[in-house]
């Protein structure tokens, strides 16, 4: 909440310097990750947990049947996993004690991090979320656009801690005047991953991006048309816009741009993101060193909570260069297990947009093109996210007319195209 607020009042700040106008606010955020809190004072009773944690994974394993298993993905389009809020949430009402007492009292609320940030920023008076997020949580029943009971009831989650589910161009309430000085609208919220997607300007049916920043995820838009995967891909909602909802097949793989974090920060192996790019430049190929980071188990089409990180293929001239070429090459052969998941779906990509940290690396970049045999395009603007999310409040107001009118938006920065020989 602070570094939000900070990062606001130095754009209203920034904006008066410019002599610009804030128009419309628009929020994007890391969706699944789960905040419960006190109506009252609005203070969380517990720490956020976020997307990666896998605390809840003994629960799922228990839940899990092939009944439910079925009707969570009929439902939803998701699978029974602790990547999803709904049994992050059921954890936060079991082992916290003041969420117990609040649950009582029906003083307590959920949200993503959308509408947590909303709750703030209009001093308690907006409790909404939109679509994309409410479809993350495996509470949301993406054919009926609403909460599912039946769901609900099985968690033990009461139906009043959740939020109102609105488009994801819509109007949120206003800023309090408390905080941001005067009151700004808000117009648009929609989770990272969908924010990408438009942001890519993905609203052809068959249309993929693929983002490449903390973990990595494909999305497909499949139109007014939800596709189930037999390969254990997501059924999602990409957006929905005036109460109609066009659906995304998705795969999600939890350890991508976090890699070289872990390279950076736990290793040792390099003091920036960026130097990975020469570093594997200076190598012929991979010396037969591979890395599996399965750091929190695995993600689509795997579903491994429990699987674990794997370096292998060392040997005596196993050096820092290898492992750092191994961890960039991982997300590309992850990538490639998505892309032949919807490939056995029936889902053939002519090419894919790209964004996210390391996508700036172009060796990357080339080598994503090469491995999936697919032409990549790289978008001129790299924080596509937040793009995404300034369309959907810009539409809402009238900037945008159409989302014909915001693909004219859209601005390729390089083409790579494969050059690997195919045996």
């Amino acid at each position: 909440w602070r570094t939000t607020k900070k990062v606001l009042l130095n754009v209203i700040k920034k904006s008066k310097k410019f002599k610009g106008k804030i128009l419309t606010i628009g929020i994007t955020n890391q969706r699944e990750t789960t905040v419960l809190w006190n109506r009252i004072t609005g203070k969380p009773v517990y720490n956020a947990i976020v997307w990666q944690d896998r605390r809840t994974a003994d629960f799922c394993n228990k839940f899990k049947s092939n009944k439910k298993d079925h009707i969570i993905n009929k439902k939803t389009g998701l699978l029974i996993d602790p990547y999803f809020s709904a049994t992050k949430i059921k954890w936060i009402i079991e082992n916290v004690t003041k969420a117990k007492k609040l649950l009582r009292k029906k003083q307590l609320l959920f949200g993503t991090i959308d509408t947590f940030l909303l709750w703030r920023l209009t001093k308690g008076t907006s409790h909404t979320t939109d679509a994309t997020n409410a479809s993350r949580t495996m509470l949301y029943n993406i054919t009926t656009h609403d909460w599912d009971l039946q769901i609900l009831k099985s968690l033990k989650i009461p139906r009043h801690i959740l939020p109102i589910i609105k488009d994801s161009s819509d109007n949120f309430g206003k800023t309090h005047k408390s905080i941001t000085g005067k009151s700004y609208p808000i117009t648009g919220v929609v989770g990272d991953q969908q924010a990408a997607a438009i942001g890519q300007c993905c609203f052809k049916k068959g249309s993929v991006k693929s983002t490449y920043g903390t973990g990595a995820f494909v999305l497909m838009n499949t139109g007014n048309k939800k596709i189930y995967s037999k390969n254990r891909l997501l059924t999602t909602v990409c957006y929905r816009l005036n109460g109609k909802s066009t659906y995304a097949l998705e795969g999600s793989i939890f350890i991508a741009g976090a890699g070289v974090q872990w390279l950076r920060d736990k290793m040792k192996l390099i003091k920036s993101a960026h130097e990975t790019e020469k570093v594997v430049k200076s190598l012929k190929n991979n010396c037969g060193v591979y890395l599996v980071p399965a750091f929190v188990g695995l993600g689509a089409p795997y579903w491994d909570s429990q699987a674990r990180g794997v370096l292998s293929g060392l040997t005596r001239n196993t050096g820092y260069k290898e492992i750092i070429r191994a961890t960039l090459e991982s997300s590309v052969y992850q990538s490639y297990d998505l892309f032949n998941a919807m490939k056995k779906d029936g889902l053939k990509p002519k090419l894919i947009k790209i964004d996210g940290g390391m996508v700036k690396n172009n060796w990357f970049s080339q080598f994503l093109s090469d491995v999936l045999n697919l032409s990549v395009y790289r978008s001129q603007v790299d924080e596509t996210t937040a793009l995404g999310a300034a369309f959907m409040a810009g539409l809402k107001i009238g900037i945008y007319t159409s989302l014909s009118d915001i693909t004219k938006k859209w601005k390729v920065d390089k083409k790579f195209n494969p050059k690997m020989k195919m045996k």
